[in-house]
């Protein structure tokens, strides 16, 4: 493990003014998306997609760009590797390494994410393709009876060990524990499963001697449930999460990059922004996000080519303001610039 090399990609990828952009979705899940456009999902399409997103001037916002398995392997059209279009960009190509979930037995349908047994060999080949970071997603529901000590001791021991064979092999992990906001749980559930989740995984992340310099936290912000009667204010949800991060994050850690958990993208974005304007805290806070960085251009885009340049346009500007907000700085009326 070459831990000085691990620290200096992962100081890039939360560095400020930028975020990451996760454009790892499954071939399940863009089919989501492009069905919402009416768009096929072929190999083409998904690549023509990306690319387009890769060659906007919205990259000189993105910091790192986790991939897809299907994605780290394709060329353009001109038969230039994507990656090469991501490394031009001055961007960090990273790949998503988790397969997927399993219901635990004997839990109250806890999941646990799969792909540890054939790690350490596909590992060493998405770096020989140019990863220099990976991402591995643990799901956590907050919504009362499904969650346990079981299952946040599995989920966080499985992030510990992806986190040691990532280092081994030169690779930063993003270290995802995410505690759904799907439910009606309120705020203060979520503080509660939040800190709980945070804590084993960083005592796990011990156990497996995971260098902390050498990762990059994302979890979820401290917010709602979307089906939850109590909302919350911007400043009620920055303040918590703050706290939280400050309670249960060791000051080694290089950065924390959110995820965004189905929050509307100025949500989201605000949200990140409030947390980095109360300041005080040893990390940069930044921003990793698919849906809420990617949903407005991808409407805007509806496959078309003649949409390519406008979509590209909607896309920067939303990695714009997603870099404004890790500087604390981003505002509401910011949002009319795309209009302009």
């Amino acid at each position: 493990m070459d831990l000085i090399a691990l620290n200096k990609v992962a100081n890039k990828m939360v560095e400020t003014g930028k975020g990451i952009l996760a454009a790892d979705e499954s071939s399940g899940t863009i089919k989501k998306r492009f069905d919402q456009i009416k768009l096929e999902s072929t190999e083409n399409a998904r690549r023509d997609y990306r690319e387009m997103l890769f060659r906007s001037e919205g990259m000189k916002h993105i910091s790192g760009v986790i991939l897809y398995d299907e994605t780290i392997w394709q060329k353009a059209a001109d038969g230039t590797p994507l990656v090469k279009i991501i490394e031009n960009a001055g961007t960090v190509p990273g790949i998503k390494v988790d397969e997927g979930t399993e219901i635990i037995a004997g839990t109250a349908g806890e999941l646990i994410t799969k792909g540890l047994d054939n790690l350490s060999s596909r590992l060493p080949k998405y770096y020989e393709a140019g990863a220099r970071f990976a991402k591995w997603r643990a799901v956590i529901d907050p919504v009362a009876g499904r969650f346990s000590h079981t299952g946040i001791m599995a989920n966080a021991h499985a992030l510990a060990r992806y986190a040691n064979l990532c280092q081994a092999n030169n690779i930063v992990p993003i270290v995802e524990p995410e505690v759904l906001m799907d439910g009606d749980n309120d705020i203060d559930a979520c503080y509660t499963v939040t800190q709980w989740v945070l804590k084993e995984t960083f005592q796990q992340l011990y156990f497996m001697n995971v260098a902390l310099e050498g990762i990059v936290l994302k979890p979820n912000m401290i917010v709602p449930g979307k089906k939850s009667a109590k909302k919350a204010s911007i400043a009620e949800i920055a303040e918590k999460t703050n706290k939280c991060l400050k309670d249960c994050v060791p000051a080694a850690v290089p950065g924390i990059a959110f995820l965004s958990g189905g929050q509307s993208d100025e949500e989201a974005t605000a949200n990140l922004s409030a947390m980095n304007a109360l300041g005080g805290l040893p990390w940069n806070l930044t921003f990793s996000y698919g849906r809420a960085l990617q949903h407005p251009a991808i409407m805007a885009w509806a496959g078309k080519p003649e949409n390519v340049k406008r979509a590209q346009a909607v896309f920067t500007h939303r990695a714009k303001m997603n870099g404004l907000a890790t500087k604390g700085t981003y505002k509401a009326e910011m949002e009319r610039e795309l209009a302009a």
